[in-house]
C-alpha cells in the first residue's frame, strides 16, 4: 500500500480535494483514482469522454484529471477550465505539440502515461494543496476583497462562463511571485483584476499601489516610478519616495505600461533584474521586494515590433498573462452589473430607484458596449443623477443606447433633413465632462482612460468658459 503524500497531520484531518476523472481506461482510472485517495483527493465522478460534458456528475467537483488520447478530445479542457475547475492533463501519445495546447487552454498541468499510482500522486499532491489553500484564502478573505457586497468574486460582478474561467485564473495564479502581465480593451476592469491577485496572494496585508503610466507626465514618471532626492531637479525640495518603495512586501500595479518610455523601460528591465534601484538623483542603490502586476489595452506583442515596447521587458513581465473579456462577449452579464451599478449609485445619490423597466434593459442587453464596463458604469451613474422615479426608464438612456444618432441636441441647434447637428466642441466637452465625473473629479485617471494627456482637458476647459462667456 503507497504512502500518502501529506504532511505529519494526514489528509484527514483536512478537507479532501473533489476530483473528477475523464478516462476512457478502466485500468487507468483505477490507477488514478488509487493516486487521489494517496494525494489526498476524493473521487466524486469518474466519466467516459463521451458523457464528460455532462455538468450534473461534475457540479462539486474541484480538480478535473482528463485523458486526451488526441487532439479532438482537446475541447473538455475548455469545458471544465470554464466551470472553474483545475485541471490536470494526461496523455499516452507523448507528444509536445499536445502538452503545449493542453497548457495553453488553461490546463494546470500535464502528465504523461504510462504512470504509477506514487509517480501520479506526487504530481496531483501540490495542486490539491493549492486547492485547499484556496479554499483557505476564500474563507479568510481579507477586507479589501469586500468592498462590493454584491460582487460574485473580489469585486468583480458576473457569473458568465469566460468570467468563471478568469476568477479561477486569478485564484490559480495569485500565491505565486511571478510577474503579471494583464490585458484587456480599455474599461474592462484591468486595476479590479490587480487588486484581486494581491487580496489573494501572500502579501495581501502589504501594500497595493496602483500607477498609471498614461497619466503622468514623461518627464515625472521616473520619479513617480522610483522617488527622488532634494535638489535631484528643479522643483524638488525635499526627498520623495516613489512608487516601488511605497509597494514594498506587496504589489504593484503598472497600468497602461506601454506609455511608459523607453529609456524608463531600461530602468525597470534592470529592477526586475537585481532588485535594486534607485531614486532619482540618489548614487546608491536601494532594493525592492516587489510583484509586478502590468496591465496594457494595446496588443502588447504588437507594440514591441513596433518598436514602443522593449522586447527583453516584456518577456520578464509577460510570465503569466491574463486576458479580460470584453464586456460585449459577456452578454450575459450586462443585466446582473447594470443592477449591481444602480443599487450602488442610488445609494450614495440618495435616490430611490430600484431596478430597469423592461424596455430599458432590453436596450442595455441589445448594446454592443465600445466602452466596456466602465461606459455602461457611467450610463447607469447618469440615469441615476438625472433621472426620477423607482424604474430606469429608455428615455434616460443616452441616445446611442437606444439605436439612435449619438449627438444629443443641445439647446437651438442647426438641423439639415431633419437631423439635428451640433458643433464638435459639445460632443467633445460632453465626453471629457462625463469621463471625469465618473472618476470622481480626477482629471488624470479620466485623461487615461480616454487615451489623451491631462493637459489637454484643462486646454478645453479654459476654451469651454470662454465660449460659455461668449454665449
Amino acid at each position: 500500500m503507497p504512502q500518502a503524500l501529506t504532511t505529519d497531520a494526514g489528509p484527514s484531518l483536512r478537507p479532501r480535494t473533489r476530483v473528477v476523472f475523464v478516462e476512457a481506461d478502466a485500468a487507468a482510472a483505477r490507477v488514478a483514482t488509487c493516486a487521489a485517495a494517496t494525494a489526498g483527493g476524493e473521487i466524486v465522478a469518474s466519466l467516459d469522454p463521451r458523457s464528460a460534458a455532462v455538468g450534473g456528475a461534475t457540479r462539486d467537483a474541484e480538480v478535473a484529471v482528463i485523458d486526451l488520447p488526441g487532439r479532438e478530445a482537446l475541447p473538455l479542457i475548455d469545458a471544465f477550465v470554464a466551470r472553474g475547475l483545475l485541471v490536470i492533463a494526461t496523455s499516452g501519445a507523448g507528444s509536445v505539440s499536445l502538452a503545449v495546447e493542453a497548457m495553453r487552454r488553461g490546463a494546470a498541468d500535464f502528465v504523461l502515461k504510462p504512470y504509477t499510482p506514487e509517480a501520479l500522486a506526487r504530481r496531483l499532491e501540490p495542486r490539491f494543496a493549492e486547492i485547499q489553500a484556496r479554499t483557505h484564502a476564500r474563507a479568510a478573505r481579507p477586507a479589501s476583497m469586500q468592498v462590493d457586497p454584491g460582487a460574485d468574486f473580489a469585486s468583480f460582478v458576473g457569473s458568465s462562463p469566460v468570467m468563471r474561467a478568469l476568477y479561477a485564473e486569478i485564484e490559480r495564479i495569485a500565491p505565486s511571485r511571478a510577474p503579471v502581465f494583464v490585458t484587456g480593451e480599455s474599461g474592462s476592469g484591468k486595476e479590479l483584476c490587480a487588486e484581486a491577485i494581491h487580496a489573494l496572494s501572500g502579501r495581501a496585508k502589504k501594500p497595493f499601489v496602483a500607477l498609471n503610466c498614461g497619466a503622468i507626465p514623461r518627464e515625472l514618471m521616473e520619479s513617480e516610478v522610483f522617488g527622488h532626492v532634494r535638489g535631484a531637479f528643479t522643483g524638488a525640495s525635499e526627498d520623495r519616495a516613489g512608487a516601488f518603495e511605497a509597494a514594498e512586501g506587496g504589489t504593484l500595479f503598472l497600468d497602461e505600461i506601454g506609455e511608459m518610455e523607453l529609456a524608463l523601460q531600461a530602468k525597470l528591465l534592470r529592477v526586475l533584474q537585481t532588485g535594486e534601484f534607485r531614486r532619482v538623483g540618489e548614487p546608491r542603490a536601494r532594493r525592492a521586494d516587489v510583484r509586478i502586476v502590468c496591465a496594457t489595452h494595446r496588443d502588447p506583442r504588437a507594440e514591441v515590433g513596433a518598436g514602443r515596447f522593449r522586447q527583453d521587458l516584456f518577456y520578464r513581465l509577460h510570465v503569466l498573462p491574463i486576458r479580460l473579456p470584453a464586456l460585449r462577449e459577456r452578454p450575459g452579464d450586462v443585466a446582473r452589473l447594470a443592477e449591481a451599478f444602480l443599487v450602488r449609485f442610488a445609494a450614495e445619490e440618495g435616490r430611490g430607484f430600484r431596478g430597469f423597466a423592461p424596455e430599458a434593459t432590453e436596450r442595455l442587453l441589445a448594446y454592443s458596449w465600445p466602452g466596456n464596463v466602465r461606459e455602461l458604469q457611467n450610463v447607469v451613474r447618469r440615469a441615476v443623477v438625472l433621472g426620477e422615479g423607482e424604474e430606469v426608464t429608455p428615455d434616460m438612456l443616452p441616445l446611442e443606447i437606444l439605436g439612435g444618432p449619438p449627438a444629443r441636441p443641445l439647446g437651438d441647434l442647426p438641423s439639415e433633413g431633419g437631423i439635428s447637428i451640433e458643433p464638435f466642441w459639445i460632443t467633445e466637452r460632453r465626453v471629457i465632462e462625463n469621463a471625469v465625473a465618473a472618476f470622481g473629479g480626477n482629471t488624470a485617471r479620466a485623461a487615461a482612460a480616454l487615451e489623451i494627456s491631462p493637459s489637454t482637458i484643462y486646454r478645453k476647459r479654459e476654451r469651454w468658459a470662454e465660449l460659455d462667456g461668449e454665449a
